[in-house]
């Protein structure tokens, strides 16, 4: 009898680490899951943040982000930019709010050092989670511009012409949506947005 109670939970043991080593192969390969072809995190290009911390997007992968594309000095179009983004954070489902990064990526990286962005996330209250302020090289900044489809142009010293486009990426990087103009309706975007943390 002692034998066979032996032998029975020598079996459950070898069942239970057999089932212990598939959930963590599971989950390595959860981790380690492709980035498809569609995600904005195959860019290699390298991004400073208002603290001055240099990140690649890749770093941002397993949240949704909602991307506008701004410069600080502009007096026009994106000052309701920044306000529409507001509203979109104050409609946010408090339930996933912590899987959503709102980001903003500066189209004059030569004026929107980290220290002036520093100072405009301070000035209009936007200095901590779920916010971040982005800027590159003319060049990164050229190619991440045409990945959202948002046209920028320099029309003078201190001045551009652009695109008022907010883009939602999913968790994994892919453009599911995107909200056109200043001050629009945007329950669709908040849908998606929440639609998309919620399954994370």
């Amino acid at each position: 009898m002692k034998k066979i109670t032996i032998v029975f939970l020598a079996l459950v043991l070898s069942l239970y680490s057999c089932k212990k080593a598939d959930i963590k192969a599971e989950s390595k390969s959860e981790t380690k899951k492709e980035i498809s072809d569609l995600s904005i995190y195959n860019l290699p290009s390298k991004w400073t943040t208002q603290d001055g911390k240099d990140i690649e997007l890749k770093s941002l992968r397993r949240n949704v982000l909602v991307m506008v594309m701004i410069y600080t000095s502009c007096k026009a179009a994106c000052p309701r930019l920044v306000a529409d983004m507001r509203d979109i954070e104050s409609k946010l489902d408090k339930k996933y709010k912590q899987k959503v990064k709102l980001i903003l990526v500066s189209i004059d990286p030569n004026t929107d050092t980290p220290e002036r962005l520093k100072s405009f996330a301070i000035e209009n209250k936007m200095n901590q989670d779920p916010w971040i302020f982005l800027r590159s090289t003319e060049e990164n900044t050229r190619e991440f511009a045409a990945v959202l489809a948002v046209n920028y142009k320099k029309i003078s010293p201190i001045d551009f012409s652009h695109s008022n486009i907010i883009s939602v990426f999913n968790p994994e990087g892919e453009l599911v949506f995107q909200q056109e103009g200043l001050g629009v309706n945007n329950e669709k975007t908040i849908e998606v947005i929440n639609q998309e943390a919620k399954k994370i």
